[in-house]
């Protein structure tokens, strides 16, 4: 089974900017995996890069050993860092929309996670809060059978009651075999669920390693290690 993700020489730049250097990863399947880094790092370019938002300046990137493209975004499913769901839409409309949209959509899966977080499906996404607007995305991201799942700041703007049950809905919703790739600053609050960090910084990859081997090697939490690496 090819890896999940694979980049090689991974270069995007825009004008005389490097967002992305030679970036070089292979992630296997069955993951955890936080993508960690200050603002202006990289972490937006790779992810639109795994979601074919963006196209590599130079090198290549392959999902499941295809290139960015219709079969990778079936089995890719993103939840981005802002919302792109109509305000006049009722939840349960939007369900509906993924199903014909996503073959591995699962709507019994989103409904009884609505009503965990007691959220009306027959709800307009307009009269939502912030937080509970967040939780209906990440409910649709979750709620498909993907390969990777790829999650920025997806727990930023939530409240810190919801984000347990927000990290047990990602580790209980998720293939044994699938991949979940998190950006975020709020280390501390998934670092007990990570296998692995990555940690970018200018573009470049500095740091692949497990959390254990982090722990073991540094006698420190991953939130520690990083305030340190990246201290200004």
């Amino acid at each position: 089974m090819n890896p999940i993700l694979e980049c090689h020489g991974l270069t995007k730049k825009y004008g005389d900017f490097s967002a992305l250097t030679d970036l070089n990863l292979t992630l296997g399947r069955g993951q955890i995996v936080a993508l960690l880094g200050p603002n202006g790092s990289g972490k937006t370019t790779l992810i639109k890069l795994i979601n074919g938002l963006l196209t590599p300046t130079q090198g290549e990137i392959l999902i499941s050993g295809q290139h960015p493209g219709a079969y990778t975004k079936s089995i890719v499913s993103y939840l981005p860092d802002h919302s792109y769901l109509r305000d006049k839409m009722k939840v349960d409309d939007i369900i509906k929309y993924f199903c014909d949209f996503y073959d591995n959509f699962i709507s019994e899966r989103a409904y009884e996670m609505l009503a965990s977080l007691s959220i009306n499906p027959k709800a307009r996404l307009g009269t939502l809060s912030k937080g509970d607007k967040e939780k209906v995305q990440l409910i649709l991201v979750m709620s498909r059978k993907a390969e990777l799942y790829v999650l920025d700041e997806p727990i930023g703007g939530v409240d810190p009651a919801a984000r347990d049950y927000i990290l047990r809905t990602i580790i209980g919703n998720y293939d044994e075999n699938a991949t979940v790739l998190i950006s975020t600053h709020l280390i501390a609050d998934i670092e007990n669920v990570l296998d692995r960090v990555l940690f970018l910084q200018n573009g470049r990859l500095i740091m692949n390693e497990t959390v254990d081997d982090i722990r073991t090697a540094n006698g420190k939490s991953v939130d520690v290690y990083f305030r340190e690496v990246f201290r200004c």
